[in-house]
């Protein structure tokens, strides 16, 4: 019988991919801000994209105009800041 992930796993997992969606949005916020399609087609998931941007909107690290997301000021500059430690 094969394990069924427990809530840490899949809390985790979200984790994970709120990471990468924002790592993206960071090492890109020279070139400018991403559509929730390029995301999804970098993740391979468009669920996973969309509910990692919802999650991280909701904690004010990334803005999203319509189907355009970018990182917050606040975001850049705490990566700024982890970036210079």
């Amino acid at each position: 019988m094969q394990d069924q992930p427990n809530a840490a796993d899949l809390t985790r997992q979200d984790d994970h991919v709120e990471r990468l969606v924002l790592a993206l949005l960071l090492e890109s916020r020279t070139t400018g801000p991403w559509s929730i399609q390029e995301l999804a087609r970098e993740l391979g998931d468009e669920t996973q994209a969309a509910d990692a941007i919802e999650s991280l909107r909701g904690a004010g690290l990334v803005h999203r105009c319509q189907e355009l997301v970018f990182a917050t000021r606040s975001a850049v500059r705490f990566h700024e800041l982890a970036d210079a430690a």
